[in-house]
């Protein structure tokens, strides 16, 4: 026999993590339908928490919960990821400011061995594993930039992000174009220049921007 489901808050906030980190990683494909009953038995919460951890995740706009159909994993239309990434460019350029002041001579040579490492993926041909050190420094940025309400605000955001994500880092020359763009912002962030660390952020969303609108038009 298996063991008892666990209930209560701690287990929605599993369940909820857990489901979140699935979205965010790709694992489960837009407009995927979310079984109850499956999920809380994969999980090992009952059927109450898991319902919980869905509405928590509808909440954040990663879920859509459809009457009387259960939920689904939320499409994001390009029109909608646009709206989402402005929105992401002036978060993102508050935390590259705020970095760039508060960074550290060790974080700076984190930031700058990152670099290095991309331009390596690029160089090799690796859109994969650069889309991970992309992801990985944009998230060291707000981890330096100690602006927690920024950085919760972005996660948020990123979540629904996704499959957008996803298709601009497969897209044939995207690495090359925005691999200069993270090297300005770690350059500025390494130089202590909060102005230009800042401009660098908004730029590289605003090349993101234009990107997602040329995927629709392909």
């Amino acid at each position: 026999m298996g063991s008892t489901p666990r209930e209560g808050a701690a287990a929605t906030k599993m369940a909820a993590d857990a489901l979140r980190t699935a979205l965010i990683n790709g694992d489960l494909a837009p407009g995927q339908r979310l079984v109850e009953a499956e999920l809380a038995e994969s999980f090992n919460v009952s059927r109450a928490s898991l319902r919980a951890a869905l509405i928590n995740l509808a909440a954040e706009g990663l879920v859509e919960r459809i009457p009387n159909r259960g939920a689904r994993v939320r499409i994001v239309s390009v029109d909608e990821a646009v709206a989402i990434t402005e929105c992401r460019m002036v978060l993102e350029g508050l935390c590259a400011a705020k970095a760039a002041e508060r960074v550290s001579d060790e974080q700076i040579a984190v930031l700058t061995d990152l670099g290095g490492q991309m331009q390596r993926a690029v160089g090799s041909g690796d859109p994969m594993k650069y889309s991970t050190l992309n992801r990985e420094l944009h998230r060291l940025v707000r981890e330096y930039a100690e602006q927690p309400v920024a950085s919760r605000l972005l996660d948020q955001l990123n979540g629904q992000l996704v499959r957008h994500q996803f298709r601009l880092a497969l897209r044939a020359g995207r690495p090359q174009v925005s691999l200069c763009e993270h090297l300005a912002m770690i350059d500025a962030i390494a130089h202590r220049n909060p102005a230009a660390a800042e401009a660098a952020a908004r730029a590289h969303l605003n090349s993101v921007i234009t990107a997602l609108r040329e995927t629709e038009d392909a």
